[in-house]
């Protein structure tokens, strides 16, 4: 299967959305205007995967020159400065029919690329426990147990410095 990987646009948003809704829990996922904010308030750190008929899944993040990854109001851009030079993710997600194929990988590695080219310093995110393996892959460091409760969740603080 052929995939590419592209900033996003706005016609992608009902998609993202789409996709965002299936793979989080509703208490965890993020609301179409949020979304909506992320792809117009900073494209550059959104990158989308697709195949030839479909978006198969998405990174999204913000920019900013302090990190505290147990701001919700980051969530929706507040604090956000396109020209900070920490990155945090607030979305990796892929439709669950691509799920557990690989192309999370292929996400990451393009995002961290784009974010090196960016002039980037750090890319910051939390996750949930299960997922801790899977990133440090990528090396990213376990930072530990978060302060966040998002969605009534445990989540662990993880950083790349570039």
């Amino acid at each position: 299967m052929r995939t590419e990987l592209r900033t996003v646009m706005k016609a992608d948003l009902d998609r993202c959305y789409e996709i965002e809704s299936l793979a989080y829990p509703q208490s965890e996922a993020a609301s179409k205007a949020n979304i909506l904010k992320r792809l117009i308030k900073f494209p550059e750190g959104f990158l989308v995967l697709k195949n030839e008929k479909e978006i198969m899944g998405f990174i999204n993040s913000g920019a900013t020159n302090k990190v505290v990854l147990s701001d919700e109001r980051f969530k929706e851009l507040v604090g956000h400065d396109k020209n900070g030079k920490h990155i945090v993710i607030m979305s990796v997600v892929l439709h669950p029919d691509y799920q557990k194929k690989g192309y999370s990988s292929l996400l990451m590695k393009a995002f961290i690329q784009n974010m090196k080219a960016l002039k980037k310093e750090e890319i910051y995110f939390i996750c949930k426990e299960e997922l801790l393996p899977l990133y440090e892959k990528f090396g990213y460091q376990n930072l530990g147990l978060s302060s966040s409760s998002h969605g009534g969740a445990s989540w662990f603080e993880m950083s790349l410095s570039l």
